[in-house]
């Protein structure tokens, strides 16, 4: 099996669809043309989860989804099949709470002592006015001493272990073995136990571990064992306890005490936006960032993942989040030895790995070794913005701000959401990062000036002035691009900074560049982790402003809206799109091609409708007024403001016109738009949000959706969005056709998300994740295909599962020049040749030409028939291409977009 797969498909494993079904799936993705299954995470992660991140045992299969039996008939169905098998892996972070991670309650039993205190990255100074140090638990649902009194924290004594916890519903948080002796003291004597068998045998064990720092951590399980072992004691015990709960005298009082001089400080759950001190998956509480830079975390890690390359069960790797470790670079060079150590000789080059790695307009995938690529973001994006007719652009972004209101720009729209993100869900990493550039800079006389809140206020200048997820400095190095990307950061916020002290960023930009490390005086190590942690920051901060807050404020063009893409930027020209074709074939030919991923905004199929509306601007103008008009009766205006925003409404009338049914709304529909506006609004953060939500407001918007879409009532807007829809539908599943053959047929592999073979109208996670109808899909799937007979019926989708299958025989076909092929532009004449792209694929003995188009209104007099065939041909210069066959439609070429409006040619 070759390591770079010729296509993948992506499937979402949960608990209603395990090994077992992928496993039935297998013949139907074999026939397809799929080479690899590209699974989401299988290692065992949080009961009931549906997405697989939150993972608790890097070295277990999911129970839940069959475990090792059901991953045996799934490895054995794509062994039969030949197919391989690329796991979706999680190095980054760790499920954490609750009560099924081992480290982490290892970590909060023994804080540093813990052999797995290294595993976390925990700040564990970080935490003011505690004596000893310890991590914050923000999990309380209201504050502390109201939670304590309640007797919502339970001490409980599990006597078939011999152990201590501290439970709050569902979190587990276990009692250092060194304060056993006070609690079974104080519980016999509570319990009036001295005088007893049991009581007295309680006594005697603990007798034996009396001190400060007794028991150590290696002699711990005796102690629970004996204990344990008392035949009675566990009684005796949990009577006792009655003395640590709120209802008795003092007992908030004796928990509380029992509890300070823990290992951890449980804390109400807002408490996380100033003072967490572990690093997590961007703002989420439950996972917490893992350090696969140290050693001994590394290869513990990854030893199921080790042993399924070994056994050659797995042919490749999906790296998620590459961004959030401390060293990428490193961390690939890991993992590529191991894998050629566990991997036999004979196929120890074969082996496939990508990372998901959000990359700026003009940035290059770092060089980590062994990496193979991307998951596709820029390519989704480039994609995007060649079909976009950019005509439309300034005419939609005019009724976007008349609509709403709106004046900022985009720089502006960021950059607010840059501060509300520092300032709310992300200040205590930023805190974090503060004091440590503090303490770097009172270690050296020549910057001991700069105070802890000018520090602040530069490093907050910097980090709103850098444009891309993160440099990856490491070892003292700093690349020239990283050195450039940063100069060019120090120099915009010094532009902008008012303070008396603007050498304060000479300073800041040897910190962030890791020059300072070669100043005598300086500490070298700490100046090496401010440097690295905050390039684990920067990614975050990012991602939070610009996906999940600016995206969801700047309502332009939904279909620009998209992770890995700038909303604010121009059409990209053929010519841009050739050059960065050529550019990527480069830098990483066997990256994934994506047009649809689980973290995507709208469906592959729903974003091209929406980028139609770029080729309509003036229709789109007149009749969204309309609308605005039709439903003003249920907007609600009580003297704060609208509800819901003239904002939200117009970014609804955008994702409604991109995901809408052929037969209307229905309840289900209803449903699923509330889901997505209610995410959408808490995302941008303004009227509501995950933290803050204001339910006046979410009430009306829900009230608001489900008014506009009923079809119980007489109801001009339904009508009006129908017919638009109708048009938009067909200029959509144009730019699909046209986009499906550029991901089959760019430089790199083709990548599939699951049920996306027909018109994949989703919206935003979950909505994206919700079952697919494999059966149908099957049902459908057919080697012949009347392309006549498909256009006619198009709106079914079989049009597009027959031109992807079609097209994955090409691949197979041409497998070589697919993989290790050439790409060149391709000129074009004719009076149409403006809505055509060309290129040409070849290698030595093969060439294949590709013509996709695009703009399609004027094709199809504004959506309302099937494109004419246009007057269009290649400009070849030379005969040596024909006669030429069109591999799609299996005929020598007549002209171009008949019946299709793509064509892939040839040479025979």
């Amino acid at each position: 099996m070759s390591n770079v797969p010729l296509a993948t498909y992506r499937i979402q494993l949960t608990k209603d669809f395990g090994f077992a079904d992928a496993a039935a799936l297998i013949p139907y993705l074999k026939t397809l043309g799929i080479s690899h299954l590209y699974a989401s995470p299988f290692l065992k992660a949080r009961p009931g989860s549906t997405h697989g991140y939150d993972i608790v045992d890097h070295n277990r299969l999911n129970p839940e989804l069959g475990g090792a039996d059901g991953f045996e008939q799934m490895s054995r169905a794509l062994k039969d099949a030949g197919m391989g098998l690329i796991l979706d892996f999680v190095p980054n972070h760790m499920g954490v709470g609750f009560s099924d991670n081992a480290w982490w309650l290892d970590v909060l039993e023994w804080g540093q002592k813990s052999p797995h205190a290294a595993s976390f990255d925990i700040d564990w100074q970080g935490l003011p006015y505690r004596e000893k140090p310890g991590v914050l638990l923000p999990i309380l649902g209201r504050p502390y001493g109201d939670a304590l009194d309640a007797g919502e924290i339970e001490l409980r004594f599990d006597a078939g272990t011999g152990t201590f916890a501290a439970w709050y519903f569902e979190h587990k948080l276990p009692i250092n073995p060194q304060r056993y002796d006070e609690i079974i003291r104080n519980s016999v004597a509570a319990a009036g136990a001295e005088e007893t068998q049991a009581g007295r045998r309680l006594l005697e064990i603990v007798e034996r571990y009396r001190g400060l720092v007794a028991p150590s951590y290696d002699e711990a399980p005796a102690l629970k064992k004996a204990l344990s072992e008392v035949e009675g004691g566990g009684a005796i015990v949990t009577r006792g306890m009655a003395s640590y709960r709120g209802s008795s005298p003092n007992g908030s009082n004796a928990l509380h005490r029992l509890l300070e001089r823990q290992a951890y400080h449980i804390a109400y759950w807002r408490v996380a936006f100033a003072a967490i001190n572990y690093r997590r998956f961007f703002d989420i509480n439950d996972l917490a960032g893992i350090r696969p830079e140290h050693p001994a975390t590394f290869h513990a890690m990854h030893g199921l993942v080790a042993r399924l390359i070994a056994e050659g069960k797995l042919q490749g790797l999906r790296l998620d989040h590459i961004d959030g470790l401390r060293d990428p670079a490193q961390y690939a060079r890991r993992l590529r030895e191991l894998i050629r150590r566990v991997r036999p000789q004979s196929k120890r080059d074969g082996f496939y790995v990508l990372v998901e790695k959000i990359l700026g307009p003009d940035e290059s995938l770092p060089h980590f070794r062994g990496v193979d690529g991307t998951t596709g973001y820029e390519r989704l994006n480039l994609i995007s913005r060649v079909l976009l007719d950019s005509g439309g652009l300034s005419p939609l972004e005019t009724t976007w701000r008349e609509f709403t209101g709106a004046t900022a720009d985009f720089s502006d729209i960021l950059h607010t959401a840059k501060r509300r993100v520092l300032e709310t869900m992300l200040a205590s990493e930023f805190g974090v990062l503060t004091r440590a550039l503090a303490r770097t800079a009172a270690g050296h006389y020549s910057s001991r000036d700069y105070t802890i809140v000018r520090l602040r206020a530069a490093l907050e200048a910097y980090v709103f002035e850098f444009p891309v997820y993160r440099t990856y400095i490491a070892s003292g190095l700093t690349s020239p691009a990283d050195r450039a990307t940063i100069d060019a950061a120090i120099g915009r916020a010094r532009a902008r900074w008012i303070g008396p002290d603007p050498d304060i960023f000479d300073f800041l930009r040897d910190a962030i560049t890791g020059d300072l490390a070669h100043n005598t005086g300086y500490s070298a190590p700490r100046v090496r982790d401010f440097a690295l942690k905050l390039q684990q920051f920067t990614g975050p901060l990012l991602a939070k402003s610009l996906e999940d807050t600016a995206f969801y404020r700047y309502h332009r063009l939904l279909a620009l809206n998209e992770v890995g893409g700038e909303p604010a930027n121009p059409e990209l020209s053929v010519a841009g799109f050739h050059a960065a074709q050529s550019r990527l074939l480069t830098e990483q030919p066997h990256g994934l091609v994506a047009t649809a991923t689980h973290d995507t905004k709208h469906g592959e199929d729903a974003r091209m409708r929406i980028l139609a509306l770029a080729e309509i601007p003036d229709e789109w103008r007149t009749t969204v007024s309309n609308w605005a008009e039709f439903n003003a009766k249920f907007i609600q205006t009580d003297g704060v403001g609208r509800r819901p925003s003239a904002a939200h409404e117009y970014m609804l009338y955008q994702s409604l016109i991109g995901s809408w049914p052929g037969e209307g709304p229905n309840a289900g529909f209803t449903k699923r738009i509330q889901a997505y506006a209610l995410k959408a609004a808490r995302e941008g953060k303004s009227e509501t949000s995950w933290t803050s939500p204001q339910e006046p407001y979410e009430a009306a918007m829900r009230d608001f959706v489900a008014a506009i879409l009923d079809p119980h009532r007489p109801q001009p807007f339904i009508d009006s969005m129908s017919a638009l829809a109708k048009r938009i539908a067909l200029l959509g599943a144009l730019n699909s056709l046209s986009q499906i053959v550029l991901k089959l047929t760019l430089p790199g592999v083709p990548d599939f998300f699951q049920g996306t073979e027909l018109w994949d109208l989703s919206l935003v996670d979950p909505d994206n994740r919700r079952p697919v109808d494999f059966r149908l899909r099957q049902s459908l799937l057919s080697d012949e295909a009347d392309w006549t007979e498909l256009v006619a019926n198009w709106r079914d989708g079989r049009i597009k599962l027959a031109l992807i299958h079609k097209l994955l025989s090409i691949r197979h076909e041409f497998a070589d020049l697919f993989a290790n092929g050439d790409y060149a532009p391709l000129k074009l004449d004719g009076a149409d040749a403006r809505h055509l792209i060309g290129y040409e694929r070849h290698t030595r003995h093969q060439r294949l030409a590709v013509v996709v188009g695009r703009h399609f209104a004027p094709l199809t007099d504004g959506g309302h028939h099937w494109p004419r065939v246009l007057d269009a041909h290649l400009s070849l210069g030379t005969s040596d291409w024909r006669p030429n066959t069109d591999l799609l439609q299996s005929r020598q070429t007549g002209p171009l977009m008949a019946n299709l409006p793509v064509a892939v040619l040839a040479k025979r």
